[in-house]
C-alpha cells in the first residue's frame, strides 16, 4: 500500500505501474480541504488500476467511488460506520498497542494497520518503534481471516522481516517517493513481499 498525497501524485502512478508494484494506494492529505482531497481522490480512482483507500474521510471515499477508507482512533468509530457503506466497502483500523489491538478485535475491520514498525520521520506521533517481536505479538491477536499489514520505516532492506512475523503486506511513504525510481522500489518491495494481498471485501 503507498501512502499518498498532492505532492507525490506522478510518483504514485509511477508505483503502481503495469502491475508490478503497489497493489493499493492510500490517500493521506491531513492539511488537504475536503474539496480539494476529494478531487485527488477521483483523479487516483480514475488513472490507478488498483484500490484506493481514504484516509480518515469516510465520506470523501464514498464521493470519490474509492474502495474503502482508514480509519484512526481519533475518526468516526468504524463500528459505527459499518452499517452505513455499500458491501464490499473496504474499511481499516491503525493497531499500535496491545489495548488498540484488543479494541480491533471486537471491530468489522477487513485489515489492521500496525505500527510503527520501525522509526519514522514520516509521522513524528507514531509511538515507539515495535520491531518485528512487537509486530508478531499485535499480529496474533488479530481475528482470524483479517490480514494485517505493517506500517513505519517500512524499506526493501526490512520489508521480509516484517513479512515472515505475519504481515500480509506493508504500507509506506518513503521506500517509495523517497527513490530515484518510484517504480523499481515498488516492484523490489512487490519481491520480498512474496504473500501480498489485498485486504478482503466484506460481504
Amino acid at each position: 500500500m503507498v501512502i499518498t498525497d498532492a505532492s507525490r501524485h506522478k510518483a504514485c502512478r509511477a508505483a503502481v505501474a503495469d502491475g508490478g508494484g503497489a497493489t493499493m494506494v492510500q490517500v493521506r492529505w491531513k492539511d488537504g480541504a475536503p474539496a480539494e482531497v476529494l478531487q485527488l481522490t477521483r483523479a487516483l480512482v480514475a488513472e490507478l488500476p488498483v484500490p484506493v483507500l481514504v484516509n480518515d474521510r469516510v465520506d470523501v471515499a464514498l464521493a470519490a467511488g474509492a474502495a474503502g477508507a482508514h480509519l484512526g482512533w481519533d475518526d468516526v468509530p468504524l463500528g459505527a460506520i459499518r452499517p452505513h457503506v455499500p458491501p464490499g466497502f473496504v474499511l481499516g483500523i491503525s493497531v499500535g498497542s496491545v489495548a488498540e489491538a484488543e479494541r480491533a478485535a471486537l471491530l468489522p475491520a477487513d485489515y489492521w494497520s500496525v505500527g510503527p514498525c520501525f522509526a519514522t520521520a514520516n509521522k513524528p506521533d507514531a509511538g515507539p518503534a515495535l520491531g518485528a517481536a512487537g509486530f508478531a505479538a499485535l499480529a496474533r491477536l488479530a481475528p482470524e481471516g483479517v490480514p494485517v499489514i505493517g506500517i513505519g520505516g517500512i524499506t526493501v532492506a526490512n520489508a521480509a522481516t516484517v513479512a515472515a512475523a505475519g504481515a500480509a503486506g506493508v504500507a509506506v511513504i518513503g521506500a517509495i517517493f523517497g527513490a530515484q525510481d518510484p517504480e523499481a522500489a515498488a516492484r523490489a518491495l512487490r519481491a520480498a513481499l512474496p504473500s501480498v494481498s489485498h485486504p478482503p471485501n466484506r460481504r
